[in-house]
């Protein structure tokens, strides 16, 4: 495994990370759930991504049993809060109320006194960041938090975040989590380099485009019978890749990988980790087979030709307009 430091903060986070939307407390059983995670671990995956809201808090619950027994400061634990967790109008968004009281219900659900990072999971534009910024610093004060970083944020809002926290002497987000993939390139242009010169790494989510990177689904054929594409409970960012012209261009993509003698997959972590703004990758699975095959994206050696033959394949497919990245819409 390679470790990576996350921005400018002295913590080192695993290359692979390991992620459980959509998987844990939905799509698999909780004894699927924590092979899963033991091979992460064996794998020497020590950083853990999870959210308060996924599968309703389900999630983080089926993540803090599956690390019950493995020594705390061995790992990197990270959350999120932002969206609803509750009926009430105060249950969601980046307050000091939500954010506080989200933090206290994730450490229960995850069995430990500390997260290791906060994230907002998007931008609240009806709380001001000056008040959500000063309620992150708190919890760093308070110990319960050791960093925090942000989740698709804009390259303006991440730079007012910054500017915010310089001016105010508040502790400085250290992360983004953007979506991020050989398909879906929209940091590139202006994220990545607001980051690069403000000292913030991406965590970056569905490196694998939510596995059609993987090369399984095939144009004009369903998708496999347990896939994520044939499951009800499938995030909706994969069907947008579902597209006969998109599965077309990804066997292209597939057939260059396997003449070079890797997978696919492996080839698509490998190429979002070559760019030195990313710290890791998160992963997800459903089998612990799949976390052995995703860590060997790490041996992959990627030449300029490689690259180039990659980039002709898909490029017809690419997006990278950073106006796809938005804000939530307001609660009013």
């Amino acid at each position: 495994m390679e470790y990576r430091h996350l921005g400018r903060s002295g913590m080192l986070v695993s290359a692979i990370s390991y992620g459980n939307w959509i998987t844990h407390g939905g799509q698999i059983e909780e004894e699927a759930a924590t092979a899963c995670v033991r091979a992460a671990l064996d794998a020497g995956v020590t950083t853990f991504d999870t959210a308060d809201v996924y599968a309703g808090g389900a999630a983080e619950k089926v993540l803090g049993n599956a690390l019950r027994s493995v020594r705390r400061d061995s790992i990197e634990i990270f959350t999120k809060v932002f969206w609803p967790t509750g009926p009430n109008p105060n249950n969601r968004g980046l307050s000091r109320k939500h954010i506080v009281e989200s933090v206290d219900r994730s450490l229960r659900h995850l069995q430990t006194d500390h997260l290791d990072l906060l994230q907002a999971h998007r931008y609240d534009v009806d709380t001001p960041l000056e008040e959500t910024l000063r309620a992150f610093d708190d919890l760093v004060r308070m110990g319960k938090v050791h960093y925090i970083g942000v989740s698709e944020w804009t390259a303006a809002q991440i730079s007012d975040a910054l500017k915010i926290a310089d001016d105010m002497g508040l502790d400085r987000i250290v992360s983004n989590q953007p979506q991020y993939s050989l398909l879906w390139r929209v940091i590139e242009s202006e994220v990545v380099p607001v980051c690069a010169k403000g000292g913030v790494s991406q965590i970056v989510w569905s490196p694998l485009a939510q596995g059609v990177l993987t090369g399984k689904y095939r144009p004009g054929a369903p998708p496999p019978a347990e896939s994520r594409a044939a499951s009800d409970s499938g995030s909706n960012v994969i069907r947008r890749f579902m597209r006969d012209d998109v599965l077309e261009h990804v066997a292209k993509y597939a057939t260059v990988c396997q003449e070079a003698g890797y997978t696919p997959a492996a080839v698509a972590l490998a190429w979002v980790l070559r760019n030195e703004n990313v710290a890791s990758a998160i992963i997800g699975a459903t089998r612990p087979e799949q976390v052995s095959e995703n860590v060997k994206a790490l041996d992959v050696e990627l030449s300029d030709d490689l690259v180039r033959a990659i980039d002709d394949a898909l490029a017809p497919i690419v997006v990278d307009d950073p106006a796809l990245t938005v804000s939530p819409p307001s609660r009013s």
